[in-house]
């Protein structure tokens, strides 16, 4: 069997979840028999698996049907998680949720990450074979390695004693960014670093306003980091908070369990039934329980859950996801 992987725009995505994505399905594919192609001119493939949703990506599927190809679309985005993030968006979404359906509508069969998200695109009257997929994480890419936590503690010149709480995320309202700045601006003892970009030309003037006069010299926005100091950051940084308001899966958060990192995340429907409050997490509802357990666990003053947190990522390593794709493009063909 031979798949061609496609993301439009390759560039333009590489820091976003979706960009991640290509990758980890190139590696979880590698542990199969199935030949993976990216070259879009291709034509002696026998499922597309498209990953984008731009006027290439449409063409692509129109295209994939006049060869008589199978068509399997990767569900990342939805209505919800599109609302509360760029200039606008909000004004956007409601042309944006029908654009989408059209786009699914198209498709032999639908992947996607969660429960969560395949319920979401249910309730969208979609009504193709769905199938929930972590976007799965490299497990071995995470353990615990001192010269990388050196490395990030060296890059942001921290002491020894220095607590730190990382966050990873686009400058978007919807990943909690005011709630992360709120937390920093109470505890001028801790230090808050968020790693990622977006270009501020994109982002409402509040986010771009905090961002680049961002007054607070507890916290951090270093860009977009990869690498030994990013690795470091979720081995070596003390807790790491995820605010964000709406997610698909949220392949951070695998990459933070995979560490084996105190977790903390809000309160929302994406993590019912995998991640448990005092199992293998710990979650928040507002900013005022995000201070309350953060310093809760800073302080040793919960359970350590790390340990179940890992086994989570342990059932997402790639090899488990690259069957399970496997396995939905052998029963795409066969229908």
């Amino acid at each position: 069997m031979k798949v061609l992987l496609y993301f439009e725009n390759q560039k333009m995505i590489a820091k976003s979840g979706i960009g991640r994505a290509l990758s980890l399905q190139k590696k979880s594919l590698s542990y199969t028999d199935v030949v993976v192609t990216t070259d879009d001119k291709s034509t002696d493939y026998d499922v597309l698996h498209i990953n984008t949703y731009g006027i290439k990506s449409h063409r692509m599927v129109k295209k994939a049907h006049q060869l008589g190809k199978k068509v399997v679309y990767h569900g990342h985005s939805t209505y919800e998680d599109f609302r509360n993030s760029f200039t606008g968006s909000n004004l956007l979404a409601p042309w944006y949720k029908r654009y989408l359906i059209s786009l699914y509508g198209k498709a032999d069969g639908l992947i996607t990450p969660t429960p969560y998200s395949k319920t979401l695109l249910q309730n969208y009257g979609l009504t193709q074979p769905i199938t929930a997929i972590s976007n799965g994480v490299e497990l071995a890419k995470y353990q615990y390695d001192t010269h990388k936590v050196r490395a990030f503690r060296e890059y942001f010149q921290l002491g020894d004693k220095q607590k730190v709480i990382m966050s990873v995320g686009l400058f978007f309202e919807r990943k909690g960014i005011f709630d992360f700045a709120e937390l920093a601006k109470r505890h001028p003892e801790y230090t808050f670093i968020w790693f990622g970009y977006t270009d501020l030309r994109l982002v409402p003037k509040d986010i771009r306003h905090l961002v680049k006069n961002n007054t607070y010299k507890n916290l951090i926005f270093p860009g977009y980091i990869t690498g030994d100091v990013l690795l470091g950051a979720f081995q070596g940084a003390d807790l790491f908070l995820y605010p964000s308001f709406e997610e698909t899966e949220g392949i951070v958060v695998l990459e933070a369990l995979a560490s084996r990192q105190h977790v903390l995340v809000r309160n929302i429907p994406v993590y019912q039934n995998w991640l448990e409050e005092g199992v293998n997490v710990y979650k928040a509802d507002n900013v005022d329980e995000f201070d309350e357990k953060m310093q809760s666990i800073l302080n040793a003053q919960v359970s350590d859950v790390r340990d179940a947190g890992h086994a989570l990522a342990v059932a997402r390593d790639l090899p488990k996801i690259g069957a399970q794709l496997q396995k939905v493009y052998e029963k795409t063909l066969k229908a």
